[in-house]
């Protein structure tokens, strides 16, 4: 490695460090400093928007080299390592320079239209945020790296939707955007998962070419086609494809500028990155290119027949964005990369343009309207038009038919089975608990005869319990109190089934779990103490009374589910590889688990402590923002 090379590999790791510092110091600044937090903010963007062209500079002059480089690793044992690992190509040096470009406009304008808004502050550190984990993902050299990344930006995306906490809508359009992005997640975790198992290593980019040679001299064609399956899945929820498009109009409910940097031009790319930079393992494969042009090709005629008739603004950007992303799908698959990056580029500056202008452009065409008007003429419509009209008007019912046929099956059975709510439930609950402990840690030997039968049944109950607190509308002290037990079957499962878990592991896991439930029970027990109501059958708006209670309990909550605040992300990752790739079943119930156990914790976040007020001295929102 040249002089220049090494500088390079070093200077990777500043695109983490300067947004993540910038949102420490404004997390300490006062609402009221938004002169501090304006230049606090632009001064770190203006100096991504230098180092990514200075960046890029360095790297054409040292020839156009790919630059791979391993931060640390976090986390190692014989057959695991969790490691922070950058990678630095074409892909990455196009979206650093747009993604710094957009960043910096986006809070030039912000600066201004957040005047004297009672969340300045906050927009501005969930903006911080989402940068470093944006920044993660587009210079990720590992699976590792860019799912953390993953994560901080699904997170940051929630909170932004969320951000006019005091109206019903933004809340549920919230939770419904985490809930797409959440089988996105699990999806991007059961393909390293599988590749684990394929490869019995933790790969870089730079051995998927090696990865797709192994899937073919092995006749592991099976494994390569679950994985690459899994990279489609989670890149089309993530880009809001065909048929999960509906989540992304929902997820416009935040701020015009943060559904301008969100999902009109660079967290809506981030499938498009996924297809990228995992195109060497997949590129041979006929059947996934037909696929993804499929997905692709359906999502660009639906998005654009929708956003032809949509009434509000904000719906038809973003369903004319998905669109394009569709086409973009359509060019991966063909091999055009060069022409997806271009269109990428193109697309993210359009779109935010066309964002940042909607509300001035809406004020322009009310008054054109007003002193301009015309009478429509009535003209014949065929059966054909009509009926598309009404469709597309109706967003194809994708929305109804993703509840009814993806969410309202796994909603009943958690109604089925509320006995477990009731005094027996509960001691029963216990006692399969106690002894799913004794079964893995105490005296396995006991249980050697149905060793085989038990991770499955232990799982079963975990999963049971978690759709009980996912439908529950009772005390949510209950439901919190609900969900340390499954993380308790999960791990005594997992134990059971591979034989041999390192105790470190164990302990990582349990550590952060229980570090996250004890700060949960301290944040409801005193918001109780309040009108000693936490029932989940309404929305509480505790906010209004404690702030930092309910910025606590959101941190217990993501870090109950496994979200890289606590040391649970690394045993999340590694409990995946003591699954032998055989497992189906096993699998499925496991990653159904860690699905709703954060659906289940974010709703009680959301229930509690966000939402309109119930007392009538707060203000009340209307239902529709």
């Amino acid at each position: 490695m040249n002089q220049l090379q090494n500088i390079l590999s070093q200077a990777l790791s500043l695109f983490i460090v300067v947004p993540l510092v910038a949102f420490l110091i404004t997390t300490l600044l006062k609402n009221k400093s938004e002169k501090t937090i304006g230049s606090i903010v632009r001064g770190a963007k203006i100096f991504y928007i230098l180092l990514s062209v200075v960046f890029v500079a360095g790297w054409i002059v040292n020839g156009l080299t790919p630059i791979s480089y391993k931060l640390a690793a976090i986390y190692q044992t014989d057959h695991f390592v969790f490691a922070i690992q950058f990678y630095y190509d074409e892909v990455t040096a196009v979206f650093s320079i747009v993604g710094s470009l957009l960043f910096f406009l986006v809070a030039t304008f912000s600066k201004y239209y957040m005047h004297r808004d009672e969340g300045f502050k906050r927009f501005f550190n969930i903006i911080l945020l989402f940068a470093a984990g944006y920044n993660l993902i587009i210079f990720s050299g590992n699976f590792e790296t860019l799912f953390v990344g993953w994560e901080i930006k699904g997170l940051c995306s929630f909170l932004l939707i969320a951000f006019y906490r005091n109206r019903y809508l933004p809340v549920k359009n919230a939770f419904k955007t985490i809930s797409n992005y959440r089988i996105s997640d699990v999806a991007l975790i059961l393909a390293m998962w599988m590749m684990h198992h394929l490869t019995h290593q933790n790969i870089a980019y730079t051995q998927l070419d090696q990865a797709r040679e192994i899937a073919a001299q092995t006749n592991h064609a099976s494994m390569a086609m679950f994985i690459v399956c899994m990279f489609i899945l989670s890149a089309a929820v993530k880009s809001a494809q065909f048929p999960f498009t509906t989540w992304l109009p929902r997820a416009m409910e935040g701020p015009t500028s943060s559904s301008a940097i969100f999902y009109g031009s660079l967290s809506v790319h981030v499938g498009v990155f996924l297809l990228l930079r995992t195109h060497a393992f997949w590129q041979d494969m006929l059947w996934a290119k037909i696929t993804i042009i499929i997905i692709g090709a359906l999502t660009g005629i639906f998005a654009t027949l929708i956003a032809r008739v949509q009434p509000n603004v904000k719906t038809q950007i973003a369903y004319s964005s998905a669109a394009q992303i569709g086409i973009m799908f359509i060019e991966i698959a063909l091999g055009f990369h060069w022409l997806v990056l271009i269109h990428f580029a193109g697309n993210a500056f359009l779109r935010t343009y066309q964002l940042l202008v909607s509300p001035s452009v809406l004020n322009y065409l009310v008054h054109h309207q007003y002193f301009h008007y015309h009478p429509p003429q009535n003209k014949a419509v065929s059966r054909l038009k009509a009926a598309l009209y009404i469709l597309a008007v109706k967003e194809w019912n994708l929305d109804t038919m993703m509840f009814t046929y993806l969410w309202s099956p796994f909603k009943w059975i958690g109604k089925q089975v509320q006995l477990l709510e009731s005094r027996v439930g509960k001691i029963s609950l216990i006692v399969v608990a106690l002894l799913a402990i004794d079964a893995a840690f105490i005296t396995p030997g006991v249980w050697a005869g149905v060793s085989g039968l038990l991770p499955a049944l232990f799982l079963g109950v975990a999963l049971l319990i978690l759709l009980a607190s996912f439908a529950s509308r009772r005390s949510a002290r209950e439901c919190w109190d609900n969900l340390i037990i499954p993380h308790i079957l999960i791990i005594s499962a997992i134990t059971i089934n591979a034989g041999y878990i390192h105790w470190t592991e164990v302990i990582l896991y349990i550590a952060g779990v229980l570090v996250a439930y004890t700060i949960g029970i301290f944040c409801l027990q005193k918001t109780y103490s309040i009108d000693k109501d936490v029932s989940l059958n309404k929305f509480h708006g505790y906010v209004y009374e404690d702030k930092a209670t309910a910025v606590l309990f959101l941190i217990a909550s993501i870090g109950l589910l496994g979200f890289p605040v606590t040391t649970a992300v690394i045993g999340i990752d590694v409990f995946f590889t003591y699954v032998d790739s055989g497992q189906a079943v096993l699998i499925t119930l496991l990653a159904l688990c860690f699905i709703f156990i954060e659906l289940a914790a974010i709703r009680i976040f959301l229930r509690i402590y966000m939402g309109p007020h119930k007392k009538l001295y707060h203000p009340v929102a209307f239902r529709s923002s």
